[in-house]
């Protein structure tokens, strides 16, 4: 498990198991149901093995690979299309910092993930992460 010091800015490890798998969430502080939805809280997934299915089912019907996988989540049915696929856990912490590096910076195209943009909510969250359209 990555030292809290290491996780970049605005992330928190929000879960970490024995399968390998890290979960980080972004500014959980803010995403609390009062200035923004809690279900809208970007999380972003390092897995062993390919993901079949979203964060909210059952964590443990994954596709068996060898590889590790990062994928990041708006909500629950939204995901960033980077979703990142590498060999080793070391490389896919790099990636991973690298994501939530730019997530945070704003450098992240999110809006591009929903079909149905939420207008308003997307434009807290261009505030927050300090992104201009």
């Amino acid at each position: 498990m990555p030292a809290p010091a290491d996780v970049p800015d605005g992330w928190v490890v929000w879960a970490d198991d024995d399968t390998g798998r890290t979960v980080y969430a972004y500014r959980p502080d803010v995403f609390d149901g009062s200035d923004f939805p809690a279900p809208c809280l970007p999380v972003c997934y390092l897995t062993h093995g390919a993901r079949t299915r979203r964060p909210a089912q059952n964590p443990t019907d994954r596709t068996v690979h060898d590889d590790w996988f990062v994928t990041l989540y708006l909500e629950p049915d939204v995901y960033v299309d980077e979703v990142r696929r590498t060999e080793t856990r070391a490389d896919a912490e790099a990636i991973t910092f690298d994501l939530l590096d730019r997530f945070a910076a704003g450098e992240i195209a999110y809006r591009d993930a929903y079909q149905v943009p939420r207008h308003e909510y997307l434009d807290r969250l261009d505030e927050l992460t300090g992104r201009s359209e």
